[in-house]
């Protein structure tokens, strides 16, 4: 089951974001704007945990409220270290999801034998996706959002998450489900598609760079101009940000691995 959650201010800047319920396991907890209808779901019952694929506000921003009703969380050590002491976020997060509380309850650990959590950095080092092998389904948070994004977080790995990408086409999905995009047609097509795009883009942008380009030449060209969210990030979210996070990491693509 899908859950696409939004508020006013979200569907204005033309944000949603997703959460799934899969065998009783609510994968992500939405965002803090939308904290009382998460609240409500949580209050009903029948649920036998919370899987957190990140950190980000968008995906975890009611951990505390799951925490502090005593429902079993699953998340990688770092992101509860995270979302224990959450990092400053930009002023355009802020206005479009809202500030997440500090988790400060104890958090009962959630154990699943039928859902596997599989580590899948990139977006963020914390980042996991849920795979349920018997029906190939892969609920992959913030992993794929679309096979051409141009724009990126300042701490974005593009070689990882290249990485991370390769390792779950690998499983052969037969559903793919993304944190905003909701259910993505032809998974194995959509993640090989996406996988292509990444590997040329970080050639063309090692590429120009080698020929002595600047950042912001290396982004026109290759990213083309810079779009609304460019704008409204200040740049935190942006073509200029991907520029920088591939040229940070001088690796080959073929060499590209988790960290």
């Amino acid at each position: 089951m899908r859950l696409n959650m939004s508020s006013r201010r979200s569907r204005l800047a033309g944000f949603s974001v997703s959460a799934y319920v899969v065998r009783g396991v609510l994968v992500d907890c939405g965002f803090p704007m939308v904290g009382s209808d998460v609240s409500q779901l949580l209050g009903s019952g029948g649920l036998r945990g919370v899987v957190v694929t990140h950190h980000h506000e968008d995906h975890a921003g009611n951990v505390e409220e799951v925490a502090r009703r005593g429902i079993p969380i699953a998340a990688h050590p770092e992101a509860l270290a995270a979302m224990r002491e959450p990092a400053p976020i930009g002023a355009y997060r802020r206005l479009i999801w809202g500030e997440a509380p500090p988790l400060r309850s104890p958090v009962t650990p959630l154990f699943v034998d039928d859902l596997e959590l599989v580590h899948t950095p990139g977006h963020s080092r914390d980042h996991l996706a849920v795979w349920h092998g018997e029906t190939a389904t892969l609920i992959a948070g913030d992993l794929f959002l679309g096979v051409k994004v141009r724009v990126a977080h300042d701490d974005e790995e593009p070689r990882v998450l290249l990485d991370s990408l390769r390792r779950v086409a690998a499983l052969s999905p037969r559903r793919l489900f993304d944190g905003h995009r909701g259910s993505i047609p032809s998974p194995g097509a959509a993640l090989a598609a996406k996988i292509a795009w990444l590997e040329e883009t970080i050639g063309r942008i090692e590429g120009m760079a080698g020929e002595g380009a600047r950042e912001a030449e290396i982004s026109r060209v290759v990213l083309g101009r810079r779009s609304a969210i460019d704008v409204f990030s200040r740049g935190e979210y942006s073509r200029l940000s991907l520029v920088r996070a591939v040229l940070r990491d001088g690796r080959p693509t073929d060499q590209a691995g988790t960290r």
